[in-house]
């Protein structure tokens, strides 16, 4: 079989299995071996897709780009990292999506931030970060991975809408009235952004692409035109 079809093969595992343990099998799983009992099937069969995944893109042959990639790309490549950097770091603080330790019901909070562009920051972190990756290196075994990346984002995104709507049915529904799930689309105004989004952003974007070059043999960012 081909190396890619294996690419794309175990990419369809990693996806498929989060989903399928996420939403549909969760309650009945829980139930009969208890949440801690679930986060170590769900973690297991995480690590064990993920890295038939990266065995698989490793071991994949060189082929050609599906086009050529000059300065142009990189430049919006470069640009679009920086704004899921700052998605991402944005994401960490003052999000109702993650896990609450104290489990209270809270109401609704007024966005602020990345959450007045988005209500799913750092899953649209991950799908830009698909897109760059897709943009600069468009070999088919990384095209298959980055898409994987996208549409476990994105698709997670609205399904994460769903379960946490009938979880939550005091905060979920009005975080949805005040926030979108499509970047740009909330009616109210951008803006409230802390040090942390803005200054942690570019720390996490300067770092990330300066590790290319150690990792990956290769400058991304701006490092491409300063190294």
């Amino acid at each position: 079989m081909a190396s890619i079809t294996w690419v794309a093969i175990a990419a369809t595992a990693f996806v498929g299995t989060h989903f399928l343990l996420s939403h549909p099998l969760r309650a009945a799983i829980v139930a009969r071996i208890g949440e801690r009992g679930f986060l170590g099937v769900y973690s297991l069969v995480a690590f064990a897709t993920l890295g038939w995944l990266v065995a698989a893109y490793r071991a994949a042959p060189a082929e050609a780009p599906f086009w050529s990639v000059g300065d142009g790309l990189w430049a919006i490549a470069t640009v679009l990292m920086l704004l899921a950097s700052i998605l991402f770091m944005g994401s960490l603080i003052g999000n109702p999506a993650l896990p609450d330790p104290n489990g209270a019901a809270k109401p609704a909070p007024t966005p602020r931030g990345v959450f007045t562009i988005t209500r799913h920051p750092m899953m649209w972190a991950f799908a830009v970060w698909g897109v760059v990756h897709i943009l600069v290196l468009p070999t088919p075994a990384n095209t298959v991975l980055a898409a994987a990346i996208i549409v476990l984002a994105l698709v997670g995104a609205h399904l994460q809408d769903i379960k946490k709507a009938r979880l939550q049915p005091d905060l979920w529904p009005a975080w949805e009235a005040r926030t979108s799930y499509w970047p740009f689309a909330a009616r109210g105004r951008i803006g409230g952004f802390r040090g942390h989004d803005i200054g942690g952003g570019v720390v996490l974007w300067l770092a990330a692409t300066w590790a290319h070059i150690p990792l990956a043999g290769w400058a991304a960012g701006v490092w491409r035109w300063i190294v």
